[in-house]
């Protein structure tokens, strides 16, 4: 009799092939540009930032600067120039852009869901070219528009209505109805291309339902645009806590400093007053309050996946 066949040898177990290091250098390489780049230009400049706000570094004077630690933001913090800023950052990005430019951006992409095709091509092309335009080519423009012989008290001269020097008496007003002028296209174009994602069977059945225009937009529009009406404030946000030289142009900041938000209060104290280290602590904190905001919408973006 033949003997019985050897058991087969127990399989030898194969640990999974770990990615080798040339596989991840050929992953790294395509995006190392990319990465390096924000390193030098975005990464880079905000160190330095940092760095310069802890000093007293000045335009002018001494040839040297010396850590002078958190002084400079506990003398920010005092300073009543610095806090009327603040306010008026914020009043100005309320009534600008949180209100301002996102609903009259959503009014318009509503209103020209219906409107026949000549007048979207004129209304598109009249708000897309205030958008288009230069910032300072803007505040020229609203400049004429609102000054004292300018073009708003010539209607209301000719309507006998009283007229008044608005760079003077509403300059804060005057320049946040010149920043909603120019960038209330961002947010048409962003509610457009949200609204015609939006099945038409669901809007047609709410309206055969009795749906007035009201509870659609309510009910309806508006929950399914959710997303992009924080994309659209968060992008908007961050663009109105940066304008400059829209109010540059208009008013100065003044009279007094009735209209200077915080990006023109740190151009005074950096270049005008020479106070290098205390404006780019001013910088910094509007900086931070950019990254707020910023965690704030996309915390919101996060809860409604």
């Amino acid at each position: 009799m033949r003997a019985a066949p050897a058991a087969p040898a127990a399989a030898k177990t194969v640990s999974p092939r770990r990615p080798g290091r040339p596989r991840v250098l050929a992953r790294a390489l395509p995006v190392a540009p990319a990465v390096i780049l924000l390193l030098l230009f975005l990464a880079g400049p905000i160190a330095y930032c940092a760095y310069i706000a802890f000093t007293d570094l000045q335009l002018t004077g001494q040839a040297h600067s010396s850590f002078v630690g958190f002084e400079n933001f506990r003398a920010a913090f005092k300073d009543e120039a610095f806090l009327n800023a603040v306010w008026l950052t914020l009043v100005f990005t309320v009534l600008s852009s949180l209100v301002g430019q996102n609903t009259l951006g959503l009014a318009l992409a509503a209103l020209m869901q219906r409107a026949s095709k000549p007048v979207r091509t004129l209304v598109g092309g009249i708000v897309i070219t205030a958008w288009v335009l230069p910032e300072v080519v803007a505040g020229f423009l609203l400049y004429a528009f609102f000054r004292r012989e300018g073009t708003l008290n010539a209607i209301l001269d000719w309507l006998h209505l009283p007229t008044q020097n608005w760079l003077f008496t509403l300059p804060i007003l005057a320049v946040s109805f010149a920043n909603v002028w120019r960038g209330t296209a961002f947010s048409m174009l962003v509610y457009s291309a949200a609204l015609n994602e939006i099945p038409k069977e669901i809007t047609e059945a709410a309206e055969v339902d009795g749906a007035g225009g009201w509870r659609r937009m309510w009910h309806i529009t508006l929950p399914m645009i959710r997303r992009s009406i924080a994309t659209n404030l968060m992008l908007n946000t961050l663009q109105t806590l940066s304008v400059f030289g829209l109010i540059w142009v208009m008013t100065r900041g003044g009279p007094g400093n009735r209209s200077q938000t915080l990006p023109l209060f740190m151009y005074e104290q950096a270049f005008q007053k020479s106070m290098i280290g205390y404006g780019t602590a001013v910088a910094l904190l509007l900086l931070v309050v950019g990254a707020l905001f910023s965690v704030v919408y996309m915390r919101l973006l996060r809860t409604e996946v």
